[in-house]
């Protein structure tokens, strides 16, 4: 091999990427309890620079979480989508199942930590209700009385539903295989009432099959 060929330049990470790939191998070998002093070390940066980039360890954690809907919308913008806004959305939400399930145990700490009041607050509600609406589309097949009210309200309450299945899920109350129906529920469940007559035939069959053991009753 001729040595003195120079070799292509490998792009390089930001300062922000190096620090957030050191917080989620930190994430995967002990959970949340690392120090920023021991983020910077994995990160190979002074004490100071995380709190430069982020603030706090906790808008080190928003970052996290708002770099899940960017790997969302990645793989939502390389997915063959279907026709109909029914059909779009239940693929959506088996690609974010599919990241969240991607570290599940990074992924909960993530969960758990923007679960937290953060000051000041993030931006992940707003990503995330952009996210479901690129993956709502144009609302095709929607009935055309209900289209347009649809496409206004239903990105910010899938994200909201969608959030509500990762909570439980974070806590520990719903298992990682669980977690695929119960989202594709919860998304059938928002849906249902905007949809025609052959989608809600097959909304119905998800909720139909998400029926799960009822509570005992009390006494």
């Amino acid at each position: 091999m001729d040595q003195s060929k120079p070799r292509p330049d490998r792009p390089k990470s930001t300062t922000r990427e190096r620090i957030l790939d050191a917080a989620e191998r930190l994430l995967g070998q002990g959970g949340a309890g690392f120090s920023m002093r021991e983020l910077a070390e994995e990160a190979g940066v002074s004490f100071a620079t995380p709190f430069n980039q982020f603030g706090s360890k906790a808008g080190i954690m928003l970052a996290l979480s708002e770099r899940r809907i960017d790997a969302m919308r990645d793989r939502l913008a390389r997915a063959t989508l279907p026709a109909t806004a029914v059909e779009r959305v239940l693929v959506a939400t088996d690609i974010a199942t599919a990241v969240m399930l991607g570290s599940s145990a990074v992924n909960r700490a993530v969960m758990a930590a923007v679960g937290a009041p953060n000051d000041p607050p993030g931006s992940v509600a707003l990503r995330s209700g952009a996210w479901w609406a690129e993956a709502l589309g144009a609302g095709a097949d929607l009935p055309a009385g209900v289209r347009s009210l649809a496409i206004a309200v239903l990105p910010r309450q899938l994200a909201i539903a969608f959030r509500g299945v990762l909570s439980f899920w974070t806590a520990g109350e719903l298992s990682d295989e669980a977690l695929g129906p119960e989202a594709r529920a919860a998304a059938a469940g928002v849906l249902l009432g905007f949809s025609g007559p052959a989608d809600r035939a097959r909304l119905l069959s998800l909720l139909e099959a998400d029926q799960g053991p009822t509570a005992p009753p009390p006494g």
